[in-house]
């Protein structure tokens, strides 16, 4: 990395992930030049702290929404357009199509998810593990080939105490697994599924109708254990109830349903992956960004008072660098793209 940026890391509270800043910088404008003429510094540094970065002092970009564009053109070869990739006209910048909003207010309105039940642990903690922390994913894992990067940043933050992001580190996760997990699951796949095909966990168990899924809808094949094609780390690739198939799946091979083997093993997974040790809450701060690495983290998103305040986040989706896997392998999940 650069000399000129500053990596402070892990972050506060958790064992991973990690700080950047420019020295001397004071906009988001120097932060990207700089960045833009060392153009591996930001993925580099991304790469050394696991994959969740926080980029402090970026609210410019809430005025000139391009800046975030070229920043996360940074990490990728492509920066996914999201009016040409089937995404609702209301949550598309009206100006600038690569970026994603997200938000409680008009015209999105994206409600939070609930709070936990109970709010708390049972010795009074902020609760971040599955199953009683719920909405663990990794972004677009019903595609493939899936994303490598999302960028997303504070334009509007609700005070902190409300409205975290979450995230957990998939490298740290797999590592600490015992030998026999590690051996049992190296080769199996996870199905994943967007969750507006019905299939989420609490839907198949329900017993829901389900319906007729057209091609480009139907469950993909991911490795559980997937190698960062960058670093080489290995990470647990899965997410648990709202984007994986629990009416073929939700592993392939094993016991299909909620209730079967692929269901235990997964369950099982998902508690590990999300226990405390591997987590990180991030408060946010009007102006921060942060960016993440969907090939080795998961994230979550919290309740936020959305009655009494407005929230405006920001993404963009980076594409180019899924791994050898899906080495020419043209996009999934566009009906246009269907043979």
């Amino acid at each position: 990395m650069d000399a000129s940026f500053r990596l402070q890391h892990p972050l506060a509270g958790a064992s991973f992930g990690g700080r950047l800043a420019l020295e001397g910088a004071t906009t988001a404008h120097e932060v990207i030049t700089a960045a833009e003429a060392t153009p591996t510094a930001l993925p580099e540094a991304l790469a050394a702290c696991h994959g969740v970065m926080v980029i402090p002092g970026m609210g410019a970009m809430a005025q000139d929404p391009t800046l975030l564009v070229r920043l996360s053109r940074l990490f990728g070869p492509e920066v996914e357009n999201y009016r040409t990739t089937h995404m609702a006209a209301n949550m598309v910048h009206p100006e600038v199509p690569e970026i994603f909003v997200v938000s409680n207010i008009p015209p999105v309105f994206r409600a939070p998810p609930p709070k936990p039940t109970p709010p708390l642990t049972a010795d009074g903690k902020f609760p971040v593990q599955f199953p009683h922390r719920r909405g663990w994913h990794t972004d677009q894992s019903y595609r493939r080939p899936p994303p490598d990067i999302s960028l997303f940043l504070a334009v509007q933050p609700v005070p902190q105490g409300q409205g975290q992001t979450l995230f957990a580190d998939g490298i740290a996760a797999y590592e600490a697994l015992p030998a026999a997990t590690k051996s049992r699951i190296e080769t199996l796949q996870g199905l994943h599924i967007a969750s507006a095909a019905g299939r989420k966990y609490d839907a198949v168990k329900s017993g829901a109708p389900q319906r007729e899924l057209a091609p480009h809808e139907r469950p993909v094949r991911q490795p559980l254990v997937r190698t960062h094609p960058v670093t080489g780390q290995k990470a647990l690739y899965l997410c648990e109830y709202g984007q994986m198939d629990w009416l073929e799946g939700p592993i392939e091979g094993l016991e299909p349903g909620p209730d079967g083997e692929g269901g235990r093993l997964l369950t099982e997974l998902a508690a590990h992956y999300t226990d405390p040790r591997f987590v990180y809450v991030h408060e946010w701060t009007q102006g921060d960004l942060v960016v993440w690495d969907n090939r080795c983290t998961l994230h979550a998103a919290t309740w936020f008072d959305a009655e009494h305040l407005s929230r405006v986040m920001w993404r963009t989706t980076v594409w180019g660098n899924p791994g050898p896997t899906y080495a020419g392998e043209v996009k999934s999940w566009l009906p246009d793209m269907e043979a």
